[in-house]
């Protein structure tokens, strides 16, 4: 019996025989797959699938290419097909050719399937029948090809079915009071199309009717300052029926009245009832703030991959099981070693202890560019959530702070500050009283004793060797099983951390032609540089320079000269003759990294990742050596981040500070 064949074209292509998935072949390939899906059993010419390879100026063999693309792709869905014989698969239809396909082996014929069901049922069987379908989009159709370029007009007619889809269901689950159901995916749609005013609109009301009132009016102020800022005009006469629904006061809970974007006049909605409305605050100094906002939901989504760290997790919720749970749990550890991550996941394992709701925000203390968030932003945004409108939100920071812990005086709220610099940064976050946690995160470590009382540290290391082969195994399936050598080479290479791991995982993925020995190979190639990651290695080193663009002058220059101690440690009387400075400047220097960029000193000797040490080398190449007339390229072999030698004679001497980092 033939294993049947699946394909799904709503997000990435993919194929898959039985279980197994399939390699698709090249980007040309896997776009002539993808047309052929979105036609689902229809024909496509030769000339349609030159156009879409081309677009203009074909080559003169661009038809002779096409089919070899298909006798590929015939080859790939058939493995036993002989040469130049037909298939049974991908057959040919006059002067193009067709795809046979079974409804229930593609995503597309089954949301459509689905949504059609669900245009014809009503109330909370019409409302799954949507949510059934909304479920299968994972993305825009044919994302993975959608890179550069145009984009085929039937891949966006394909995303149009799915926004019209979510429209619908969305008025369906007004109507059934049932909107949690689709809530996701109507937030989802409205962050595709931000300048979508139908989208929108339907937004605001689904929030307000999920009880989100608060939410919802910051998102319509949101949407007002985006059409103004991109298209310099206002919001459209949807937008503003659905504002004034959420100010409405005097909507009976079980009325009815038309609300906008529902299609025919017919549809009615009921006003959500027991909502006050968060901006009916009156202003002046003697306005009190409304508090009556619906239960916050921000937490970002949990990774799909999460792996290991079950000692940690285990730790921080035997903690919050004790007598004397922590008010504050801080996550601490080098840059891409997963401090976001672990975070994000615990929260979705505790927030139902915490039923009041959940507030985030990235405080953007080590992010990209200067544009770290201040106390008092990050409080007008969470006071806002919490149903505070904003004329009645005070100008000073201290009694913005004041008021936030008064309302979550009263709540068990779960509060996740990811990224955080300093104490300095996070002080005026922390609730007071009552039974609400904080979940922090930073590269370097707040607590102790300037930072928050009740706060336990939870120090993030490096994954084991079990766990980034976990990791790998997560994100490539069975692939790990077939290449067990090479699987052990990128380990090795990735050093543990997490974010290189990813980033090899997911160049595996984005080339399926690419296998892993072959990467294993080009990171064994490279003798330990960040080069061997390909493309990937800007992300490292964007995610390692923001830690390093916040060093000081001096401890900046000294990570830059770190690499050429022969060593995998480095004692404070090494580094202090490598860089020519005295012992107790080089110990502070030292302590300053290891807020940054060095692992914990082991025995009087300060570590450095080799990922790093090879940042730090290509650093020194680039502001140092050339300057000197120093070319050490890579001059010691890279060490394992685990090892700790004897101290070497520093080589050559020390560079003189760069202009500029002075």
């Amino acid at each position: 019996m033939t294993t049947p064949l699946s394909f799904a074209v709503l997000g990435p292509v993919r194929g898959w025989r039985g279980r197994s998935e399939l390699d698709l072949g090249t980007r040309q390939q896997r776009l002539i797959l993808a047309l052929l899906l979105v036609r689902a059993g229809g024909a496509v010419s030769v000339a349609e699938l030159v156009d879409l390879l081309w677009e203009s100026d074909p080559p003169p063999s661009a038809v002779n290419v096409v089919h070899r693309h298909v006798g590929a792709l015939r080859r790939r869905f058939e493995p036993d097909l002989p040469t130049r014989a037909a298939g049974s698969v991908l057959i040919r239809d006059g002067a193009g050719y067709r795809l046979l396909i079974e409804e229930d082996s593609l995503d597309l014929l089954r949301f459509r399937r689905l949504v059609d069901r669900a245009g014809g049922s009503s109330g909370a069987a019409g409302v799954e029948l949507y949510r059934e379908a909304l479920a299968l989009w994972r993305d825009r159709c044919a994302a993975n090809l959608r890179a550069g370029g145009r984009t085929h007009p039937e891949f966006v007619a394909v995303d149009g079915e799915w926004f019209a889809a979510v429209r619908a269901a969305t008025d369906a689950a007004l109507r059934a009071g049932s909107v949690p159901a689709v809530l996701p995916a109507i937030r989802l749609a409205a962050e595709q199309e931000p300048l979508d005013e139908g989208l929108q609109a339907r937004l605001l009301l689904a929030l307000a009717a999920d009880g989100r009132r608060a939410e919802a009016l910051a998102a319509y102020a949101d949407i007002e300052h985006r059409l103004a800022d991109e298209l310099g005009i206002r919001p459209g006469a949807d937008l503003r029926a659905a504002r004034d629904r959420l100010l409405d006061h005097d909507a009976a809970p079980g009325g009815s009245r038309p609300w906008p974007g529902a299609g025919p006049a017919s549809i009615r909605s009921a006003a959500p009832p027991d909502v006050t409305a968060a901006g009916s605050a009156p202003a002046g100094p003697e306005a009190a703030p409304s508090t009556g906002a619906g239960r916050p939901a921000q937490l970002p989504a949990d990774h799909p991959y999460f792996s290991g760290r079950r000692d940690l997790v285990a730790a921080a919720e035997g903690l919050l099981a004790g007598d004397r749970p922590p008010a504050a749990l801080v996550i601490d550890g080098m840059p891409g070693v997963g401090k976001t991550t672990l975070a994000v996941h615990l929260a979705h394992r505790l927030a139902a202890r915490y039923p009041d709701g959940q507030l985030y925000a990235d405080l953007r203390g080590f992010g990209s560019g200067d544009s770290m968030l201040t106390p008092a932003e990050a409080l007008r945004g969470f006071l806002w959530s919490l149903g505070v409108a904003p004329a009645a939100i005070p100008a000073e920071l201290h009694a913005q702070a004041g008021l936030y812990r008064s309302i979550l005086a009263e709540r068990r709220m779960l509060i996740l500050l990811d990224n955080c610099r300093d104490w300095d940064q996070v002080r005026h976050l922390l609730p007071g009283t009552g039974g609400s946690l904080v979940i922090a995160t930073g590269r370097r470590r707040i607590t102790g004793g300037a930072g928050p009382a009740g706060a336990h540290p939870l120090h993030l290391d490096l994954l084991t060797d079990a766990e980034a082969r976990e990791l790998l195994t997560r994100w490539l399936g069975d692939a790990t099983a077939a290449d067990p050598a090479a699987v052990d080479e990128i380990v090795a290479r990735c050093g543990g951390l997490p974010l290189a791991l990813a980033l090899v995982a997911t160049r595996a993925l984005g080339r399926p032609a690419l296998s892993l020995p072959a990467v294993a190979g080009e990171l064994a190639g490279a003798g330990g540089r960040l080069a061997g990651f390909g493309d990937a290695h800007a992300d490292l080193e964007t995610v390692f320079s923001w830690s390093y663009r916040a060093l000081t002058p001096g401890a900046a220059r000294l990570f830059r000269l770190l690499p050429r101690h022969p060593a995998g440690a480095v004692s404070t009387e090494a580094a202090a003759a490598l860089a020519g400075l005295s012992p107790r400047t080089a110990r502070g220097l030292l302590a300053e990294l290891a807020a940054h960029l060095l692992v914990r000193p082991d025995d009087g000797r300060w570590r450095m990742h080799d990922l790093l040490r090879a940042y730090a080398a290509e650093l020194a190449e680039e502001h140092d050596d050339a300057a000197e007339g120093i070319h050490p390229a890579h001059p010691y072999p890279m060490t394992s981040h685990a090892t700790v030698t004897p101290d070497a004679a520093p080589v050559g001497a020390a560079p003189g500070d760069h202009p500029q980092y002075r």
